[in-house]
């Protein structure tokens, strides 16, 4: 490759984007014009500098990763290569390895590393705008679950790559009215049977007749998490993780509400803390 490859990294944590810098530069193939500690700040960096690559932080505050491409495709920037910088469970992202828009594991790993950028590389030499497409399309969908074609689709015709799929408001009947919830609102929902119960932050309790899997599926996996297989909570309550004495955990909302947290989903939780 004759020229540098242009980089920015985005992180919102000074350490981690630290110790990105310091990793990329056993790289001679990658330059580093930038480095972004917000989803503003990166977008005003891929505007500006036009990099090849960007390494992306999904999870930061007011704009996370997801919302820094929607904000590219609506201002019609032209998209650079993405790595994904997450601390998502390994289980998720496994399907990403046949991809060359790749991500990177928090902690990062020299050796995880060295094959993202190995990736990059050899897409550079390939150099194909369909096959580019394709791929961030395939990455986003394993983030977001939405179908790969709908996404590509959407990048060809030069419109938004982030679907707002995930409604603004749940509708729920009850005795012959329809309420309805904005999600927003919503702290945290267990199950209480074969119905949901929808706890907001005006106090109420709505009951919703439908699986807990189906709602999950409703709601934004970025605002929602699944922290025991009857209960889901708004990571914006979410007020600190406790450790019991008997060795299990729960999490305390700014509510003062407890949510017991199962081993299952441990793991999940602690990556709203880390993001």
């Amino acid at each position: 490759m004759k020229n540098l490859l242009k980089v920015v990294v985005v992180d919102d944590e000074p350490l981690a984007r630290k110790g990105m810098l310091m990793r990329l530069a056993a790289f001679p193939e990658l330059q580093v014009v930038s480095e972004c500690s917000n989803g503003a700040e990166a977008i005003h960096a891929i505007q500006e500098l036009s990099p090849d690559v960007v390494f992306l932080d999904v999870e930061m505050p007011v704009l996370d990763g997801f919302a820094v491409l929607k904000t590219l495709q609506q201002q019609q920037v032209k998209l650079p290569y993405i790595i994904f910088v997450t601390a998502f469970d390994q289980y998720a992202l496994n399907a990403f390895d046949v991809n060359a828009v790749d991500y990177v594991l928090k902690p990062v790993e020299t050796e995880r590393l060295r094959a993202a950028v190995f990736k990059l590389l050899k897409a550079f030499e390939a150099e194909d705008d369909h096959r580019h497409k394709g791929q961030l399309a395939e990455a986003v969908a394993k983030l977001t679950g939405e179908a790969a074609g709908n996404i590509l689709q959407r990048l060809d015709q030069e419109e938004p790559v982030m679907n707002d799929r995930f409604p603004d408001a749940i509708s729920i009947k009850d005795s012959g009215e329809i309420t309805r919830v904005p999600v927003g609102s919503i702290d945290w929902v267990d199950a209480a049977g074969d119905y949901m119960c929808i706890h907001t932050n005006d106090g109420q309790t709505h009951i919703l007749r439908r699986t807990m899997k189906e709602l999950e599926q409703e709601l934004d996996p970025r605002l929602f998490v699944r922290v025991h297989r009857s209960a889901i909570v708004n990571v914006n309550t979410i007020a600190k993780l406790q450790m019991l004495p008997n060795g299990e955990h729960q999490l305390m909302l700014t509510n003062g509400q407890a949510v017991k947290v199962s081993r299952s989903y441990k793991d999940r939780v602690k990556t709203v803390f880390s993001s």
